[in-house]
């Protein structure tokens, strides 16, 4: 169990009253364990610590379990003197501190049982926050989104995605489950563009996370329940706003697809984000949000105004050192706006055009996992657990034994390309 190197004093004091505005039951500590001397959390000095932690990605909060940080994919126990285990008190009071006066989420946590806010230690570090009831108690998970916007190279992006910030319209989609990356990929990309571009950048996000200064561009940031009611109606906005650059946090609802498909039809360029794992399911996502009648329609209009999908899973490194983002690329061409339209068949796949479409920047899943296994970055058993088709993938690493294959650092994914630019570039 790891520790976080900071005083007892500095966290815990004698507690004479506990959580009044979200009180929860107090009967036990949900795994049997006797009760622990109630104590008051600072809770700044709690998160403080726990983010200290390096390689930190999510604080969780849970009662019956100590403080936790997921490092690498997997949460570990951060070990607090007095606070071996979170009570449901201990919990409320967190959660009470990190909504604090937001009326928005006080109302929306009592009728929905969760809701979303962020949360900033000055200097430190600012949190996605989403706190949520659980057997009659109150939990929370805190994402870490740090100050400093990540470049293409802390990332270690595909060259070919530096060419969206170059584009003037249609729309781009950086999709994944939660966890991701999806929020960093699309911070790099739009800090790019403000680098890079004097152009006027709109977002409207759920909450605010990467924070964007004004560069070679102009940004303004809307937050949903702060300084907008809604996805769509912000975005409905931002088309009166003259911006050239839009970024959605999530297509969540067939108003707001609708909207952003308009937007790009009129010229802007528009970012935004689905939990969806790959390419085909994007379209099928987007698609099935429509009812039958339109989606015809749907699918020319999405043809012609799409310009990439990417997705991105992350996987563990070989070397043990944090987790690498294994990257998928559809890009719009000739061929892949067909697929969309008229619709996959046989031998006729997005799937296929991005397997046939590397000189043109394309990229699968399944052909990363391959090279990433031959070049040592990650191992062939997670490579498998997370492939679009196992089967066929075994079959292609049939011949490999990854355990005489000398762990490499990610850099070496993209070597060959990054030469390659090198070289354009004298």
């Amino acid at each position: 169990m790891l520790r976080a190197l900071i005083g007892v004093e500095d966290i815990l004091s004698e507690v004479q009253a506990v959580a009044p505005a979200l009180s929860a039951p107090t009967n036990g500590n949900g795994n049997g364990a006797a009760p622990a001397q109630k104590v008051t959390i600072n809770t700044a000095a709690l998160v403080s610590a726990m983010v200290s932690v390096k390689g930190a990605s999510d604080l969780v909060f849970s009662p019956g379990r100590p403080p936790q940080v997921e490092l690498h994919g997997r949460l570990t126990g951060v070990s607090i003197n007095g606070l071996p285990i979170l009570l449901p008190e201990h919990t409320a009071q967190i959660a009470n501190d990190l909504i604090g006066e937001d009326e928005n989420a006080k109302a929306t946590l009592k009728r929905t049982g969760s809701c979303d806010l962020s949360y900033s230690l000055p200097q430190k570090a600012r949190f996605r926050v989403n706190v949520f009831r659980q057997r009659s108690t109150y939990a929370m998970v805190m994402r870490v989104i740090p100050h400093n916007i990540p470049s293409f190279d802390d990332l270690r992006l595909p060259p070919e995605l530096r060419n969206i910030a170059n584009l003037k319209n249609g729309i781009v989609l950086v999709t994944g489950p939660t966890g991701s990356g999806k929020s960093s990929t699309l911070a790099a990309i739009i800090d790019l563009i403000n680098s890079s571009r004097a152009d006027h950048i709109v977002t409207i996000e759920d909450p605010i996370e990467f924070l964007h200064v004004h560069k070679l561009g102009t940004v303004h940031q809307r937050e949903l329940h702060c300084d907008t009611d809604s996805f769509a109606n912000a975005l409905r906005a931002a088309l009166r706003q003259a911006p050239k650059v839009i970024l959605v946090g999530e297509m969540r609802d067939q108003e707001t697809i609708e909207i952003a498909m308009t937007a790009a039809e009129t010229g802007h360029l528009v970012f935004s984000t689905l939990h969806t794992i790959d390419a085909s399911k994007t379209v099928e996502r987007i698609i099935g949000v429509f009812p039958a009648a339109d989606q015809q329609a749907v699918r020319t209009r999405l043809a012609a105004s799409f310009r990439y999908f990417v997705s991105q899973r992350l996987l563990p490194r070989k070397d043990g050192k944090g987790r690498v983002a294994m990257i998928e690329i559809l890009k719009s061409t000739m061929r892949t706006r067909e697929y969309i339209e008229k619709g996959e068949g046989e031998g006729k796949t997005l799937l296929d055009a991005m397997r046939d479409g590397d000189m043109e920047g394309m990229q699968d899943f399944d052909t990363m996992l391959d090279r990433a296994v031959t070049l040592g970055v990650i191992t062939k058993d997670d490579a498998l657990h997370y492939a679009t088709n196992a089967g066929n993938l075994n079959l292609r690493l049939s011949e490999v034994d990854d355990a005489d294959i000398p762990a490499a650092s990610p850099e070496v994914l993209y070597a060959p390309a990054a030469e390659e630019m090198a070289e354009i570039e004298r």
